[in-house]
């Protein structure tokens, strides 16, 4: 015979709070699709939804979803309702909502999950207007004077030593990443002491991040970024702290920016972490496909490299100086290959929390309603950027498809034969789009310049291939390789020529 713990009492408040809490769930996962609603997908699994396929790849869940559901629809993932917008004629609807669209609710809870940062005082505005004055005008200038130099210093200085001829081995993707993650480092933190050490263990925490983001970590992997997390805070703040007096570097300008708007020391520390990975994530990746789209795409290569040659000669200043640059106005093959290769790789996700009553109107004029509390998402890597109505054969890479026949840039696309506001994203629209664009642009073709001028650059195995993306990175910005592409470099023996 079993002997009854507890009270009878005791037992009816149990019963009733699981009652209670019976009844919310069943509420919960009732959601029904009520007239005027996008279509409502909450998958098979209770409260995770689509949540595990999302996960894996968003890509290609908002592919099938489209198909399914057209451009326009609801899916629940991990308990969240997320209406997904795909069509790029429509996308005004949400980015100039700033009344029952809200951006910083969501941010703010990123922030939280990933750098543990609380910034509740501070102003976006504030902090935009402020990022605007040191990433345009002369400041701009600035810096990429500054970034040039140091890509410059460090690519030299890592072949120093060698022979002169002497071929180096590396994998593209692990040259890129480190080298620019230096200079940048070098540029906007203004310390060498402890790069190497940031750099490892920037490496190992943002390795991990698409899975922080998700909450899919694993106890060994949470104590890996845990751990990586609080050493990069003490390693960036005893960089920050080193330079007390004299010149300040752009990252404690901007720390003094966080001051003066009531941010405490602590948080001021773990700031330092997102805007490291802020500015240090994405041109890293981008200069790897970029090249190794040029290296497995010969056509594209000898059109960059036909185009350099005619830039140096027509300004004899550039041609003898040990380093020249790339101007915009004057490499329309470069720009183009740029954006082609922006328009394949960059997987930015734009989200929005629903604060207020809102209509999403399409552009077909079709209309409909978004209840409060749900998000609202664009993936413009899905559409416009890999739409075959509006880019051919979205899948390949072509180097002159933002190129007219004048050979000046193409911004003209059409979809149902209305033109196109938005046909690539990879920087986001409107009031919050990118603010260090010219700055990652700048850096990304001085980087590539100054290989192409300088340095042989070749697959160790001619017949090499691209790796594969990670698909767990789609939605975090720049997308990141599964795999490496091994290549040789040497210095040219005369310089600068292509």
């Amino acid at each position: 015979m079993f002997r009854r713990s507890g009270s009878p009492e005791r037992d009816m408040i149990w019963a009733a709070l699981l009652g209670g809490l019976l009844t919310l769930v069943l509420l919960y996962f009732s959601r029904r699709r009520q007239d005027n609603e996008p279509p409502l997908d909450k998958g098979a699994l209770p409260w995770l939804g689509h949540a595990l396929e999302f996960g894996r790849d968003a890509a290609k869940f908002l592919a099938r979803m489209k198909e399914k559901h057209g451009d326009v629809f609801t899916v629940r993932v991990a308990g969240q309702y997320i209406t997904v917008l795909l069509d790029a004629n429509s996308f005004d609807s949400v980015l100039n909502d700033t009344v029952s669209l809200d951006f910083v609710k969501s941010k703010n809870q990123l922030l939280e999950r990933i750098f543990f940062l609380k910034l509740p005082g501070l102003q976006p505005a504030a902090e935009r207007e402020w990022m605007e004055q040191h990433f345009h005008g002369f400041r701009l200038s600035n810096l990429s004077g500054t970034m040039k130099a140091n890509i410059e210093s460090l690519l030299l200085s890592d072949v120093k030593g060698g022979s002169a001829s002497g071929w180096r081995q590396d994998g593209l993707f692990n040259f890129c990443y480190s080298l620019l993650f230096r200079a940048g480092y070098l540029t906007l933190f203004d310390s060498a002491d402890n790069v190497t050490a940031i750099y490892k263990e920037f490496r190992k925490f943002d390795k991990l991040l698409s899975k922080l983001v998700r909450g899919s970590l694993k106890k060994g992997e949470t104590h890996t970024v845990n751990s990586s997390r609080k050493r990069l805070w003490e390693l960036l703040s005893a960089d920050w702290l080193s330079r007390a007096s004299g010149s300040i570097s752009w990252q404690q300008s901007y720390n003094r920016f966080l001051e003066k708007e009531g941010v405490d020391m602590e948080m001021q520390r773990r700031a330092s972490l997102l805007q490291l990975w802020t500015t240090q994530c994405n041109n890293g990746p981008a200069a790897f496909w970029l090249l190794g789209f040029l290296l497995t795409h010969p056509e594209a290569m000898e059109a960059l490299k036909s185009e350099i040659r005619q830039f140096n000669l027509q300004d004899p200043a550039v041609r003898h100086q040990t380093s020249g640059s790339p101007d915009s106005r004057r490499t329309p093959v470069f720009d183009s290959i740029l954006s082609e290769t922006l328009r394949l790789t960059a997987a930015v996700l734009i989200s929005r929390v629903v604060v207020g009553d809102k209509v999403l109107r399409m552009a077909s004029g079709q209309q409909y309603k978004l209840r409060r509390g749900d998000k609202v998402i664009l993936f413009p890597f899905l559409s416009p950027q890999m739409d075959p109505e509006i880019h051919l054969e979205p899948q390949s890479f072509k180097y002159d498809r933002f190129l007219n026949i004048d050979m000046s840039m193409k911004d003209t696309f059409y979809k149902n034969e209305g033109r196109l506001k938005y046909y690539t994203m990879p920087w986001g629209a409107g009031r919050h789009a990118c603010v260090g664009k010219e700055f990652a642009v700048a850096t990304i073709k001085q980087f590539v310049f100054f290989i192409l001028t300088h340095f042989d650059l070749e697959t160790c195995d001619p017949q090499a291939k691209l790796p594969p993306v990670n698909p767990s990175r789609y939605g975090l910005g720049m997308l990141q390789p599964e795999g490496e592409l091994q290549v040789r470099y040497r210095l040219k023996r005369s310089q600068p020529e292509t």
